[in-house]
Parts: C-alpha cells; sequence; structure tokens
C-alpha cells in the first residue's frame, strides 16, 4: 500500500525541512540552505506536475490550458520574478533574472529535446521498428509557427540591451493569442502515467475535492520557499567560490523543471516520444513568450520604472544565443520530423557553451546557431510561411494537449 503513495512520500520528505526551516526562523548556512530549500521546490515541482495532468480529467477548454500552463512553470517563474522584482530596487539583480530565463530555455530546448528524441529513437530500435526521426502530429505545426515568431520578435532584447516593457507587452499578447488558439482544438483524454495515474483514477468527488487542495499546498511551498532558495544560489556561489551567475542560471531551472523532463523521458522511454516531445514544445511556447514577458512587469513593480529590464552585455551575449537556439531548434523541426542528426547536433552544442569563457566564443556559438537555423530555413523555405500562417489558421488535425 505504502508503494503506491511513495510518490507523496518522497515528496513530503523533500518540503518537511523547508517548512520547518521557514516556520521557525531557523538559520542555516548557504549550501545547507541551497540544498533543504531546493529539494523543497523540487517537490512541490512533481505534486504541482502531478495535480495538473490529473486536473485534465474535470477542466476542458481555454480555463484548463490557462490554468495549466501558469501552474506547470510556477516554481521557475516564482524563481525568476523574485529576481526581477529585486532587481527594481537593487540592480545587482538584473542579471540574476535573465540569467535565469535564458538557462531555463536553453536547458529545454538544448538537453530537454534531444534527450526525449534519441531515447525515442533508442526504444524505437529495441522494438524492432528502428526510425531515424520522430514525427511530430501536424497540429504541431501551429506551436512551431508561435515559436518562430516569438522567436525573431525576441532579437529586439540584445538588439537594445533591454527587456523593454512594450516588448513584453506583445509576448504576453502572443501568449494570450496561443492560449486562445489552442483552446479552439479537440481535447483529448490524457495519458497520465505514475501518481498523476493514482490521482486521476480517484472518483470523481473525490479527485475534484483533493486537485484544488494539492494545488494551493504546493503552491503555497514553492512561494514559500522561492525567495529563501533564490538567495541561497547566489550567497553559495560567493561562500564557494563558484560563479553564482552560472548557478543561477543552470541549477535553478533544474530543480524546477525536473517533473516536466522526467513525464517527458517517461513517455519516450514507453514508445511514445511524440507525446513528451510535444509537452516540451508548448513549454518552450510558453517560457520564450510569457516568462520573458512577465520580467519588465516584476522589474517595474519593484520599483524599477516602466522603462524595462536592464541586460549587461553579458546577458545580451546570453539573450543572442538563446534567441539564435530558439531559430535553429524550429528550423529542425520545419518538415515535422525530429531526425537523430538534428538532436546530437542540439546537444552537442549546448554541452560545448560551458567551457566557453569570452565575449568572442559565446558569439561564434551563436552564430553557428544562426548559421544553421538559416540553411535549414533556405532548404524548407516552402514550409517558412505555412508554418507562420499555422499560428493564426485553424489546424487541419486536433492536438493532444
Amino acid at each position: 500500500m505504502l508503494s503506491r503513495y511513495r510518490g507523496f512520500l518522497l515528496v513530503g520528505l523533500a518540503v518537511l525541512p523547508a517548512i520547518l526551516v521557514r516556520v521557525g526562523q531557523l538559520e542555516l548556512g548557504a549550501v545547507v540552505q541551497l540544498v533543504v530549500f531546493g529539494a523543497a521546490v523540487v517537490g512541490a515541482s512533481f505534486l504541482l506536475a502531478w495535480t495538473a495532468e490529473a486536473a485534465q480529467r474535470d477542466i476542458s477548454g481555454g480555463l484548463a490550458i490557462a490554468l495549466l500552463a501558469f501552474i506547470a512553470v510556477l516554481p521557475e517563474y516564482a524563481v525568476d520574478l523574485y529576481f526581477a522584482y529585486q532587481a527594481g530596487s537593487d540592480p545587482t539583480y538584473a542579471a540574476y533574472a535573465a540569467a535565469n530565463m535564458t538557462g531555463s530555455n536553453r536547458l529545454l530546448l538544448g538537453l530537454g529535446w534531444p534527450v526525449v528524441v534519441l531515447l525515442g529513437l533508442m526504444v524505437a530500435r529495441r522494438t524492432g521498428n528502428p526510425i531515424r526521426a520522430i514525427t511530430l502530429e501536424s497540429g504541431t505545426r501551429m506551436e512551431l509557427g508561435f515559436l518562430m515568431v516569438a522567436g525573431l520578435v525576441a532579437f529586439i532584447a540584445p538588439a537594445t540591451a533591454v527587456i523593454s516593457l512594450p516588448l513584453a507587452i506583445a509576448l504576453i499578447a502572443w501568449f494570450c493569442f496561443y492560449l486562445v488558439r489552442v483552446s479552439r482544438q479537440e481535447v483529448h483524454e490524457p495519458e497520465l502515467i505514475g501518481t498523476a495515474a493514482i490521482i486521476g483514477s480517484l472518483p470523481d468527488r473525490r479527485r475534484r475535492i483533493l486537485v484544488p487542495v494539492l494545488f494551493i499546498v504546493a503552491a503555497g511551498i514553492i512561494l514559500l520557499c522561492a525567495e529563501p532558495f533564490a538567495e541561497s544560489l547566489v550567497a553559495t556561489g560567493e561562500v564557494a567560490g563558484i560563479d553564482e551567475f552560472l548557478l543561477v542560471q543552470w541549477l535553478a531551472p533544474l530543480a524546477s523543471e525536473a517533473p516536466e523532463f522526467i513525464v517527458a523521458i517517461l513517455f519516450a522511454l514507453r514508445g511514445n516520444a511524440t507525446a513528451g516531445l510535444a509537452t516540451l514544445i508548448s513549454s518552450k511556447v510558453n517560457q520564450w513568450t510569457l516568462l520573458i514577458g512577465t520580467l519588465p512587469v516584476a522589474y517595474w513593480v519593484g520599483g524599477g520604472g516602466p522603462g524595462g529590464l536592464p541586460l549587461d552585455d553579458r546577458q545580451v551575449e546570453e539573450m543572442l544565443l538563446t534567441a539564435t537556439q530558439t531559430l535553429m531548434g524550429v528550423a529542425i523541426l520545419l518538415t515535422l520530423r525530429f531526425p537523430r542528426w538534428g538532436a546530437w547536433a542540439l546537444l552537442a552544442l549546448f554541452v560545448v557553451q560551458f567551457p566557453l569563457t569570452s565575449t568572442t566564443q559565446r558569439l561564434v556559438l551563436a552564430g553557428i546557431y544562426a548559421v544553421i537555423a538559416i540553411a535549414l530555413g533556405i532548404r524548407h523555405w516552402r514550409l517558412l510561411w505555412p508554418t507562420i500562417r499555422a499560428a493564426f489558421a485553424d489546424p487541419a488535425s486536433p492536438k493532444r494537449i
């Protein structure tokens, strides 16, 4: 019996120390605090992911899409918006906000997408059906269209060295339009796995009571832990002699996105890499529109004024890297097939960025992303306009969400 609910038990063990520390106002060292609150964020993220999946049995249409889109990224948003809000009164936090945003985006596309594809191809080969690419559903072209437009528009930020309020409003509006478009598509019965399946299999009355309660609990834990987790990232870098920007850029997004990665990987291991990849593509649209768009708003609310979130030279380079990587990812998928070479290319370029330390090296890497994206765009130029048009026109076939 306990094994059936081991997911909840593990989450409880992960979040309990953080709750005790916060309630008891205990003073901890930076590294210990990072571990305690990081574990809580990961645990609450899993709880949110399970509950959001199970909620699809009871909520449909645009409301569900809007709710689930927000809930799925709440852990990441809580940390990033904290940095942006603090930057309004302390400019040193501005770089942390931008670093966390670019890291989460590049982690999702540079690591998440390729791993799911490569695992899917491996499973297909082992089951006696070797293939060279993962084929996406036709409805995915709509999301690629949204991502392509947002990717091009986002180049304004590195060009002007600021994520301006007008750009933020445009990206938020683009995301809202995305929700409207998705809400018009046919909703399919969700395929639940693991703990989400346990919640989803409960009798209707019990499930409809439990799901909101779990949402509130998980959201409360994340809001409770967001500030100390964010501060501990910076403090740990200072104490341990590690670049705090790297911790903020990579460790925080990895903690908040772990549940989503695991769910997508489980889909791939069960022979349904298409579903796992579709989940990550939707998340990329979310991150590259709503996440970027909310940062200048949080900065303004925090006292930074309406001029937008400023980007220093390093963050301009990081933003440029993220924008070019986004376009390369879209260009690879123009044919609605994710080939093996594309997965390896994205993964290799993601890994090779870590030893790069100079401006010239990062700009060269951005140039490589851009050259590959342009080359693929030229090769498949007939698909560029249909992809953009798909963001506005009703899709030819329903999309699974």
